[in-house]
């Protein structure tokens, strides 16, 4: 359906029912979808946002910020398990997210879980030339742009760690506009998530619904060189997947028109007061489900 409507490739959320990581004969079901894509023509990229995929009773759970090490364990493993599949996908990357901070846990100790808990996610990443791109998310212990480059340093600037920036996020919660965000993280850039939002609130809406000026942030992109997917996120919409699938491209494909008719950018535009730092908004919406 994706291929006939003219997109370019999926954001494949690893899930029980969408190559399921932990069901038997993976690497068989994984050579089938690679198949289906070449056949379709569709790049990838390998989200893992999948809400029970690990615990049918904790949303997101077990985090990389766990108290106990074999769940922390258990989180890293599923990374490792999609960068293995991103691998033989072919897929420009493979997204994660840090979690939010347990309670009784201290901020300190729960930043030095997350860099303990990746680095062999990401040497695993190094090896198989999978960028691993984290995405800051709102309420998360990672949840700004400050914030990844926080984790960028404690771990030394691995070549492997890459940002997954999600456009409505920035509208939600950084300083700076979506297009100015996209210019700041050029560098770091490996995935980039989309839909619109509103100023403080976390809920993915559908294009239109919110407040983000697009063409500027299209324009921004394409001049950052970025050759990644650019995958549209709707969450809560997904009972009406092809309605939504359908009438979003040509929105983007509209918004990709007028941003080539833009002038040159110029020096960034401060947006309102963010949140504080790293606050879950009023209508928090976990990590993404691809």
């Amino acid at each position: 359906m994706l291929a006939d409507l003219g997109y370019d490739g999926v954001g494949l959320t690893l899930d029980h029912m969408h190559l399921d990581p932990l069901a038997p004969d993976l690497a068989t079901r994984t050579r089938r979808v690679a198949q289906r894509l070449d056949a379709l023509g569709l790049g990838v990229t390998i989200e893992t946002g999948a809400r029970y995929v690990l615990d049918p009773r904790r949303k997101h759970g077990p985090s990389l910020l766990d108290p106990d090490p074999d769940d922390r364990a258990r989180r890293a493993d599923l990374l490792v398990r999609a960068v293995r599949v991103a691998a033989d996908l072919g897929a420009h990357a493979v997204h994660c997210f840090s979690g939010v901070v347990p309670e009784d846990t201290d901020t300190d100790t729960a930043w030095k879980r997350l860099a303990e808990t990746l680095t062999p996610v990401l040497d695993v990443a190094a090896s198989a030339g999978i960028p691993l791109a984290v995405e800051p998310e709102p309420g998360h212990l990672l949840a700004t742009l400050a914030d990844f480059h926080r984790l960028r340093s404690t771990l030394g600037d691995p070549e492997p760690l890459g940002l997954t920036l999600d456009i409505g996020h920035c509208q939600c919660l950084e300083p700076l506009s979506p297009a100015d965000c996209v210019r700041a993280a050029a560098p770091w850039l490996r995935h980039v998530q989309i839909e619109d939002m509103r100023r403080g609130v976390h809920e993915h809406l559908p294009f239109g619904d919110g407040e983000i000026d697009f063409p500027p942030v299209l324009a921004t992109l394409a001049a950052t060189g970025y050759q990644g997917l650019t995958v549209v996120e709707l969450p809560r919409h997904s009972h009406a997947g092809p309605h939504f699938a359908a009438h979003s491209l040509p929105f983007l494909r509209h918004a990709e028109r007028t941003a080539a008719t833009l002038p040159p950018a110029t020096a960034p535009a401060l947006q309102q007061a963010a949140p504080p730092h790293g606050a879950p908004s009023a209508t928090p919406e976990g990590s993404s489900t691809g």
